[in-house]
């Protein structure tokens, strides 16, 4: 049923519609906008934002509702200071085997995201491991607060990610760091993600939403004739 509601032709990104702000809109995020940019927070903070399939319909909402919203240039997305999402929601897949994991695209619809034809910035407080470091991936670039930890951490459950990770892993920091972050699980830190690639900037936790913020304003001056409206 998500998929049959989310995945719709990409015609239906043009269709004019307004980003809903209000508390009740989402399960699982908070959205707001600031001034041409909208915010979109994940929200499940006892889970430190794991996502299931509740977080994916409702990112992928906000995030194509704002892509529609004509005073929308731009978007952050963000989690909390503790994660920016710390992977999947393993109490959601445990009762799933394989078959059921891979054959029904589990994390297809995840992908949604990345039709949006504004700019999506990652503004990464925290951990982002296996989902999450994939989720930040999806975007456009990624800001780090000084305190970030990526990871695909997968191989420790006996997989590999799956949700796009080996291969935009691969594109932004080079097969040989990919192969070794996917096959031993291991860390990296904020400053690491910078040096390598995978984060364009690091900034101290309370400054890094602002920056994300300012980087999204920017682009609405830099490109208003064409993603902004008049």
């Amino acid at each position: 049923m998500i998929r049959n509601l989310l995945s719709k032709p990409v015609r239906n990104l043009n269709k004019v519609r307004f980003l809903n702000c209000e508390a009740s809109a989402y399960e699982t995020v908070l959205v707001e906008k600031r001034e041409k940019v909208a915010l979109i927070q994940l929200n499940r903070p006892k889970a430190l934002n794991s996502i299931n399939q509740q977080v994916i319909e409702d990112l992928n909402k906000a995030v194509l509702d704002a892509n529609a919203d004509n005073d929308i240039g731009a978007i952050v997305l963000t989690g909390s200071n503790r994660a920016f999402a710390a992977g999947a929601d393993i109490k959601m897949m445990e009762p799933l085997s394989f078959s059921d994991t891979y054959m029904g695209g589990l994390f297809n619809d995840l992908e949604n995201i990345t039709k949006a034809k504004k700019p999506i910035i990652a503004a990464v407080n925290g951990f982002a491991l296996g989902g999450g470091c994939e989720l930040a991936m999806m975007c456009d670039f990624i800001y780090a607060g000084e305190k970030a930890k990526f990871g695909q951490p997968e191989i420790t459950l006996g997989v590999l990610p799956g949700a796009g990770g080996t291969q935009r892993l691969t594109r932004s920091v080079g097969k040989s760091k990919a192969m070794e972050m996917c096959l031993t699980g291991n860390f990296i830190d904020a400053q690491e993600a910078k040096q390598i690639g995978l984060a364009a900037q690091v900034f101290p936790v309370d400054e890094l939403v602002d920056q994300a913020v300012a980087a999204g304003q920017k682009n609405c001056i830099v490109f208003q004739g064409c993603c902004c409206s008049e």
